[in-house]
């Protein structure tokens, strides 16, 4: 018997999800004991009543009380299908951060497992880190080991930050963009990897809502429109999928679904069509009660539909690293347009919904996971990875590519399966099977065939990796890899032997300094003076001095001047302030930014051209060779080259500066309307700013394409003249271009 049920979901101009309603324990506590759980429902109202006195009279930015968020927290969690203890968490789970209370009171009132996963999902303070990058960072890799521990510190993460996303009107724009941004790159991820795809599904759409806000209004009444349009021809593939079924003795229900907006917009924008040449946004699902009837009902489906080459997909024999599992095959209706059908079990269902609430250990009464759970297998590896990964942007960075999944499956000579993710190269594969073989790595055979090791891994490719002792790493081989692990391999060799080269510079430089003053190195090193100074500047030892005079972060002359005596010293040197006038003359800026180099006010610090920072913007210096710091935005995307060496890193701030202006690009991505072009001018004009370069070009499918260079003051300025030219009619996107990104605004309109 088969059964037909309807899976659209209904959609709302305004954000894609919010809160039911309000909710209260008894809610919680009915969503937990739903399917049998065992709940202690006294053991909750304490915990209830203890969250609700710690948080007393706060509220949040929409006026209600604060208690209205654990309680929702509580309320997914238990939806999750939690268990009692996680549920409790998620009532508790602000309480370190927001209120006064400690750990061990936490510990002392509801036990030490409660309270080691409150303070697993509790935030590191801004306070205690210089730099907002710096406390993100630590807050993740804290949030990593304490989920390699148990689990579920990332399910009472993810209905956190799940609600927090429903709620997240009141907050200012830029807020609402900046966590937008977050979620998409770690949040979303994190709950694929879970394979919690409903719950992945309502953090993308709903940061794609606030980033976007009048694209997601646009596509989801282009989406319904289109929708009833196909409305009879869905019913009758529905109706004839039940009854060929039917007919071949298959038990099955069939559903079907509208694909996410977010998923929607991304391949819209990928292959730069319209919604009207979008076929496959509908997608039927067949679940069965066994896996015989799965490989059966394709058997059926393709019978009676052509499918189309290259695009049927077997996750049921190689599961995703989620351990999704489902068969996946796009076929042609009679009309011509394109349908795609996923087949599984009802068990592989509730996997690909849930994902690991579905199938943990601590349903059959096992309190912690065991280390080789898959489910935190991946947890484990990256947290391996990243042990000696010291940068908070490399940490961000790799951890990001981390959390995509891996989707290309590669052999060894040995015939042992690989996984990498899409972009992997043999130079990935190398240092996936041992460090010193990548070290080495001079070049690769696939499928016997010698190939560049820039050659992107494909499914079933087999690898062999050819070696040279003489070869090492260079700089190249960071564009080269794909992989968390070979990046961190890779700099890790090239921080050692930069250190290496560093500490020999480091010490000609000052030795060739002290025999001007005609002071032995020996007696210098040793003298009281130089451990003082050593000591003041908590720096470890003679050889990390040595290695920052090398990387340029600590100049001769300063030094000697506080560690040799008036006598010793020599009168005739070279003044710092000529110096300085003599390279600003010589180099092609001038010492007179609105930048400032920490603790060193004779460092020459000038803006990097690739990011344009804006007062305002994170930022970070690099120490060039004989060019002085080149300050670069903290999201620049050289900023990751550049400092894999952590030590040629130095703090840099902005100056106090009223009447500098700065050289920002922006693509504007519009409809093809008259007029447009005067609109976005007018807007400039309007926040004061100054056109200093202007282009614009029709694409295809009615789109322009516009390049603008302003002038303006700072980030703030910018951010409004941003949302003025969003909300001018025909907009679609507005972007702030950095780094490599105007060589992908360029190659989107044909030019070189």
């Amino acid at each position: 018997m088969v059964t037909v049920r309807r899976g659209l979901r209904s959609r709302k101009t305004t954000a894609p999800v919010r809160p039911r309603r309000k909710i209260r324990l008894d809610d919680v506590v009915h969503e937990l004991t739903a399917e049998g759980r065992p709940c202690d429902t006294e053991f909750l109202r304490e915990v209830y009543d203890f969250s609700a006195e710690m948080h007393g009279d706060q509220t949040r930015q929409s006026g209600e009380p604060y208690l209205s968020h654990p309680l929702y927290v509580a309320y997914l969690l238990a939806g999750f299908r939690a268990d009692q203890t996680s549920v409790a968490v998620g009532l508790l789970h602000d309480v370190l951060e927001d209120t006064l209370t400690t750990r061990e009171t936490i510990a002392e009132r509801f036990g030490d497992d409660v309270a080691a996963l409150v303070d697993g999902v509790t935030k590191i303070g801004r306070h205690e880190y210089t730099r907002r990058d710096e406390a993100q960072a630590e807050t993740f890799r804290k949030l990593i080991l304490a989920s390699v521990k148990d689990i579920r510190v990332i399910l009472v993460k993810l209905a956190d930050r799940l609600h927090n996303m429903m709620t997240l009107e009141p907050m200012e724009p830029e807020a609402r963009r900046r966590i937008s941004r977050e979620t998409l790159a770690i949040y979303a991820p994190i709950a694929h990897r879970l394979g919690m795809s409903k719950v992945q599904g309502d953090l993308l759409d709903l940061s794609f809502y606030y980033l976007y806000p009048l694209q997601f209004a646009e596509l989801e009444r282009k989406v319904a429109e289109k929708l009833k349009a196909s409305k009879a021809a869905t019913h009758h593939i529905r109706e004839r999928l039940g009854a060929e079924l039917d007919k071949a003795g298959i038990k099955a229900e069939i559903s079907f679904r509208v694909k996410r907006l977010y998923s929607i917009h991304q391949k819209l924008r990928r292959q730069g069509i319209e919604i009207a040449q979008l076929y496959d946004y509908l997608a039927y699902r067949i679940v069965t009660d066994e896996i015989r009837d799965c490989y059966a009902a394709l058997g059926v489906v393709h019978q009676n539909w052509r499918p189309v080459p290259g695009r049927f997909k077997d996750y049921i024999a190689m599961p995703k690293p989620n351990l999704y599992q489902s068969l996946h095959t796009t076929l042609v209706g009679n009309s011509g347009q394109p349908f795609e059908v996923q087949i599984r079990t009802r068990d592989m269902d509730l996997v690909a919904e849930e994902g690991i609430a579905a199938h943990w250990g601590y349903k059959e009464g096992r309190e912690k996971a065991d280390a080789a759970d898959p489910d935190i297998a991946w947890l484990r590896q990256v947290l391996d990875w990243q042990q000696e990964v010291n940068d908070p942007r490399t940490f961000m960075s790799t951890l990001k590519v981390d959390l995509y999944p891996d989707e290309v499956y590669v052999f060894s000579p040995k015939g042992d399966v690989l996984s990498f993710p899409r972009g992997a190269t043999p130079l990935d594969f190398a240092y996936r099977v041992h460090t010193e073989l990548g070290h080495h790595c001079s070049g690769a055979r696939i499928n016997g065939r010698l190939v560049p090791l820039r050659t992107e891994l494909k499914n079933g490719d087999m690898i062999e990796i050819l070696t040279n002792a003489s070869r090492q790493p260079s700089r190249d081989w960071l564009s080269i890899v794909s992989t968390s692990r070979a990046k961190s391999k890779i700099r890790q060799w090239l921080n050692t032997e930069q250190k290496r080269q560093a500490l020999e510079i480091g010490r000609r430089l000052l030795e060739r300094e002290l025999k001007k003053y005609r002071v032995a190195p020996k007696r210098f090193y040793a003298s009281e003076a130089f451990a003082k100074y050593l000591s003041g500047e908590g720096i470890a030892s003679a050889e990390d001095l040595l290695s920052q005079v090398g990387f340029g972060k600590i100049a001769v002359r300063p030094l000697l001047d506080r560690t040799l005596s008036e006598d010793e010293l020599s009168t005739s040197a070279d003044q710092p302030s000529k110096l300085r006038q003599a390279m600003n003359r010589i180099l092609p800026f001038s010492g007179d930014t609105a930048v400032t180099v920490r603790g060193d006010s004779d460092l020459l610090a000038y803006l990097a051209k690739c990011c344009n920072p804006l007062p305002g913007d994170e930022i970070v210096g690099y120490v060039t060779r004989g060019k002085g710091v080149s300050v670069h935005s903290a999201e620049c995307s050289n900023v990751g080259n550049l400092l894999y060496n952590p030590d040629r890193e130095i703090q840099v701030e902005w100056a106090r500066t009223n009447d500098e202006v700065f050289p920002i690009s922006l693509a504007i991505e519009t409809e093809d309307q008259p007029g447009i072009l005067a609109r976005l001018t007018e807007t400039i004009a309007k926040h004061g700013g100054n056109i200093r370069h202007f282009e614009a070009e029709t694409m295809e499918a009615a789109r322009g394409l516009i390049e603008v260079v302003v002038e303006v003051t700072d980030r703030r300025q910018l951010e409004k003249m941003r949302e003025g030219l969003q909300a001018v009619d025909g907009v679609l996107r507005v972007s702030r271009l950095r780094g490599g990104r105007e060589s992908e605004f360029r190659s989107r309109r044909g030019r070189p």
